[in-house]
């Protein structure tokens, strides 16, 4: 099976189209979620509690089925930027990023000599244990990681401008609980502020070809934001779609058990 890399996706225009996962590692998880049409994968850090071993067993899970991974780091920092990337994360997400020299500073654990100041280590996991030269090893992990950064600030919407036009980045991604929270209005997404933060962010992000994404929890959604210019977007998390499924499911049967019980009692 062959899929598109992130950066190539990130390029081109058009639905990419995934899932975000924060609680179910399980090693059928990239051919369940390849074979069901996602295009690529959102890996929790920041609230699923996976450690880096579980990050690096669920890229090689996903690297079976062809299906590329964006893990999101915990924090901004350079050690859980680096091992992110050393683990074989083709796409890196960081969340709360207000700035362009925020961006840039990410960009520098991100990418190697040439581009930035990542700590050297080839022939590991993130090149799938190549061994070749130095520098085409470089050039071409800098090539490869695709950078996502999440505007969830309103710091982030005010500078969204200078951080897409930053040379790098490849995707601007709304953080909307969070933006909402630093907007004041949580949870509010109809609010006309919200609104505003986030047409400011995709205007941006079409000044300077970037992508636009987002986590949606339903279709319509999804379907009313792709309109807007999001291009890059996570259909819900496996939580939440295994427990709505398992909650339809129980209520189903005990509505058609109460109608069974109901007509038993009738007779």
């Amino acid at each position: 099976m062959t899929a598109d890399s992130l950066k190539t996706m990130a390029k081109r225009p058009g639905l990419k189209a995934g899932h975000f996962l924060v609680e179910f590692a399980t090693p059928g998880i990239g051919h369940i979620l390849k074979n069901a049409g996602c295009e690529f994968l959102l890996l929790d850090m920041e609230h699923s509690g996976f450690g880096y071993e579980t990050v690096k067993n669920v890229i090689r899970f996903c690297e079976a089925a062809a299906l590329p991974v964006i893990v999101r780091a915990p924090s901004r920092e350079y050690h859980h930027i680096a091992r992110a990337c050393d683990a074989g994360a083709e796409g890196i997400m960081l969340p709360m990023v207000g700035t362009a020299a925020e961006a840039r500073k990410i960009l520098d654990a991100i990418k190697y000599h040439g581009e930035g100041r990542r700590g050297v280590a080839l022939g590991i996991a993130h090149d799938r244990y190549r061994i070749g030269p130095t520098l085409e090893g470089l050039v071409e992990a800098n090539k490869r990681t695709t950078v996502f950064l999440q505007i969830e600030t309103a710091e982030g919407v005010e500078n969204a401008d200078a951080i897409a036009a930053v040379d790098g980045v490849d995707c601007l991604w709304i953080g909307h609980f969070d933006l909402s929270c630093s907007l004041g209005i949580p949870g509010r997404f109809d609010d006309r502020r919200f609104r505003d933060a986030t047409g400011k962010v995709a205007e941006a992000c079409r000044r300077h070809k970037k992508a636009l994404g987002r986590l949606v929890p339903d279709v319509s959604t999804g379907v009313q934001l792709y309109r807007e210019g999001f291009d890059f977007i996570s259909f819900s998390g496996d939580v939440w779609l295994f427990q709505a499924a398992v909650a339809a499911g129980v209520q189903g049967l005990r509505e058609g058990a109460a109608q069974i019980d109901g007509a038993a009692g009738a007779a």
